[in-house]
């Protein structure tokens, strides 16, 4: 065993450093080790992203009766640059998210299970199913509502990105990405659907304003899998369901609906030791490094910006516009 040992990690090591500059994500497969004999080698990356904070998303009210997980965002853990929320909701009508504006950031939804209709004053509508993606780059302004399309309860993830200074005011834009379109690979019980970034060879299509990556891992009992992360950026964990061990092997598994920070490295490590299959996504991004001043739906980088987005938003200007005479109907 010590001369495997020794050969794995004199051919193993060396191939890691000379590929992980590419910035390509690295998939390697050692099924014929034992998850035993596998522990020895713990990470395939030398300087592997350890767990740092671990937060129990736990249920809270939102918008008109719905319940929702918070993550990022709440006191535990108010943002991780440049990330500002992480709900998962689950909501059933007539509860939901009527009329309400945004300004100075983006939203990611994405549909786990059932459907949600979507419309805002601009005149956009349309209805997110399960698997699909809205990217929903709010910029200078929008009012929306985001209402169950089905019966039962319709689950999903909102996320909430950041944007720079110079990108607080661009025009409000929407990036749809029906589950189909969704770049997918799967090899040796691992399967990754790649909404932002790159994983397994494959790339998404999404335009990141803020560098973003957006991986849904499924990790079938005894698989396990190295995914490289660009090491400037903050990254992090959210478990959707089942149990998984992260960052290095001999670490206790953490459960579902726990977000887990990810410190300073190369890139992230998971197994799944459990019996049941593991889910969870993995997010990414580059910090901005800036002042965020949030006053809930609006953030800026100063308390005056956001004066006068209160202002913008009361008169129904700069950006706001189509809010004096719109009503979403619901």
């Amino acid at each position: 065993m010590r001369a495997i040992s020794e050969l794995f990690l004199v051919n193993f090591f060396p191939f890691v450093r000379n590929n992980f500059f590419s910035r390509k994500p690295i998939f390697f497969s050692i099924r014929n080790i034992t998850m035993s004999e596998s522990n020895q080698y713990d990470s395939c990356f030398d300087r592997p992203r350890l767990v740092i904070k671990k937060v129990l998303a736990k249920p809270q009210s939102e918008g008109n009766g719905a319940v929702v997980r918070r993550s990022i965002g709440r006191h535990e853990l108010r943002n991780l640059d440049p990330f500002l929320m992480l709900d998962e909701f689950s909501v059933s009508a007539p509860a939901g998210f009527p009329d309400h504006p945004h300004r100075g950031f983006e939203t990611v939804t994405y549909m786990l299970q059932g459907a949600f209709t979507h419309q805002d004053f601009a005149g956009h509508k349309g209805t997110i199913n399960t698997g699909d993606v809205q990217w929903m780059t709010a910029g200078r302004g929008i009012i929306h509502s985001e209402m169950p399309a089905g019966e039962g309860s319709q689950k999903g993830l909102q996320l909430w990105i950041n944007l720079s200074s110079k990108d607080k005011m661009i025009e409000p834009r929407y990036q749809d990405l029906l589950k189909e379109d969704i770049p997918r690979a799967e090899n040796n019980g691992v399967e990754v659907k790649v909404i932002a970034g790159e994983a397994m060879g494959v790339q998404s299509p999404v335009y990141t304003r803020t560098p973003t990556m957006y991986l849904d891992f499924t990790l079938q009992p005894t698989a396990y899998y190295h995914q490289a992360i660009p090491e400037s950026w903050n990254a992090f964990v959210y478990i959707v369901e089942g149990e998984g061990v992260f960052g290095i092997p001999n670490s206790g598994p953490v459960s579902a609906h726990h977000c887990l920070v990810l410190g300073p490295g190369e890139g992230l490590s998971v197994w799944n030791k459990s019996s049941k299959p593991l889910r969870f996504v993995l997010l990414g991004g580059q910090p901005l490094n800036e002042p965020v001043v949030q006053h809930g739906p609006f953030v800026m980088n100063s308390q005056d910006e956001i004066d006068q987005t209160f202002e913008d938003y009361q008169y129904c200007k700069n950006g706001f516009e189509n809010a004096r005479y719109w009503r979403s109907g619901h």
